[in-house]
């Protein structure tokens, strides 16, 4: 049985429809507020956040960065519905590459309950290896996720910062990491994993734009477990993943 949090300042007619018919597909489903004190005390795995927005709930800025923390730190998908300027508004607080899907209103509550159950159903967290990208870009964050999530769990961080906030408490099976980034770059974030002992072994890969002899070499000086050019065909990079897991199992079988 899947978990979905519903968050909302309002019950409605459109809300209790939604919750019943998830429901009736055998999910658990509970509505809150978004109050970071109550949200915080809830004590059970989710598995969706689905975001009611209206004008009230666009102020709640508390509320929806303990969601945007919360999806983050937890690899939670996040549906929101509301009218384009309340969908603006959430955007502000939660980036939309952490948000799964959009629902512009008016919805029809059939269509919305039967995109949960299908995304709840194809991307369910099946033991998949976890990935941490790591980029300021929103747009690359959405292509790699388009590129890998049929096969992975697929974490966003936009920000050395966020990525270093994640791994605090969290431990992915590899980290896509780009290089040049404000404040917190890759090389810095990448020296943070390897000066900490409980996750010093965590293996990298740069995923850079900079593919000249000069910007190599120095990433290289890192020790990073690879190096990909985000000018690779997805396809391209999307197999140098998979062989990079498929080689770290044969060893590690290899040792067994």
């Amino acid at each position: 049985m899947q978990n979905v949090l519903i968050v909302s300042e309002v019950q409605s007619y459109l809300l209790v429809s939604l919750q019943e018919k998830l429901e009736e597909s055998e999910c658990i489903v509970t509505n809150i507020h978004a109050n970071p004190d109550v949200l915080s005390k809830i004590k059970e795995d989710v598995d969706m956040i689905f975001i009611f927005a209206d004008e009230e709930l666009t102020r709640q800025h508390q509320g929806l960065t303990y969601l945007k923390d919360k999806a983050l730190e937890d690899d939670i998908p996040i549906f929101v519905t509301g009218d384009p300027q309340e969908l603006i508004e959430i955007q502000k607080d939660i980036p939309l590459h952490l948000i799964q899907k959009e629902f512009p209103r008016p919805i029809n509550v059939s269509e919305v309950a039967e995109a949960i159950e299908s995304f709840l159903l194809t991307f369910g967290k099946q033991n998949k290896k976890k990935i941490l990208v790591v980029d300021d870009s929103g747009a690359m964050l959405r292509n790699v996720k388009g590129w890998l999530e049929d096969k992975y769990q697929v974490i966003l961080a936009n920000s050395g910062a966020m990525a270093i906030k994640y791994l605090s408490t969290n431990r992915p099976d590899l980290v896509l990491l780009d290089y040049e980034m404000p404040i917190v770059d890759g090389k810095q974030v990448l020296g943070m994993i390897r000066s900490e002992s409980e996750f010093s072994d965590i293996p990298v890969i740069f995923l850079t734009s900079k593919g000249d002899k000069e910007s190599v070499m120095q990433v290289m000086d890192l020790k990073p477990d690879g190096y990909l050019l985000k000018t690779m065909p997805p396809e391209q990079i999307k197999q140098s993943i998979d062989t990079f897991f498929q080689r770290k199992k044969a060893y590690r079988n290899s040792n067994l």
